[in-house]
């Protein structure tokens, strides 16, 4: 299968669960990742996307939330349009969220920062192969924001669907170092 095929299949997966399903799957993710991150003691500072609600995204909010109560540094991105990129904002701090137009949560105050302190960035994908490459949205702004990021910093993808075998891969494409979905964590 081509991208464009993968993309449109996952998405009508998505389009297909409900708001119940979401939640109990995103909470069981949530539950796998903190055990995962729980082994994981120099781990100090956590980047993650904010769920798209219309785009039935896995719910990271109550994580930011545990990783807030846990005293985590707490980061996630925006675009900057002017730049054809994201923008790391530390969210550490945050109490709240509000939805922009595109139903896109926005922190209600954040600062921006460089991403260099990030040890570990929780990054969304629609799906992902047995080999870690990740299939998002199309519009590769989180490729083009690792690849200033180092090698040591993990790469973690949230999903409600196991792997497909194959995505096919170009140079500028970064692969994932684990995926968690609601049966555990699943390393490449």
């Amino acid at each position: 299968m081509n991208k464009e095929t993968i993309r449109t299949l996952f998405k009508e997966k998505r389009i297909e669960l409900t708001k119940e399903v979401i939640k109990s799957l995103s909470d069981q993710i949530i539950e796998h990742f903190c055990d995962f991150l729980s082994s994981k003691e120099n781990i100090n500072h956590v980047h993650l996307f904010l769920p798209i609600d219309r785009f039935n995204e896995v719910d990271t909010l109550p994580l930011f939330f545990r990783l807030q109560e846990k005293g985590f540094r707490i980061y996630t991105s925006i675009v900057n349009k002017a730049k054809d990129n994201l923008d790391t904002l530390e969210i550490t701090h945050t109490k709240r969220f509000i939805n922009d137009a595109w139903g896109i949560p926005l922190p209600a105050e954040a600062t921006r920062v460089k991403p260099e302190n990030i040890q570990l960035i929780i990054i969304p994908l629609l799906a992902y192969d047995r080999r870690g490459f990740r299939l998002g949205y199309g519009k590769g702004y989180y490729d083009k924001y690792l690849s200033d990021m180092g090698k040591q910093v993990l790469k973690v993808g949230l999903s409600f669907f196991g792997p497909v075998d194959f995505i096919p891969e170009e140079a500028h494409d970064i692969p994932l170092d684990l995926c968690i979905n609601q049966n555990g964590v699943r390393y490449f």
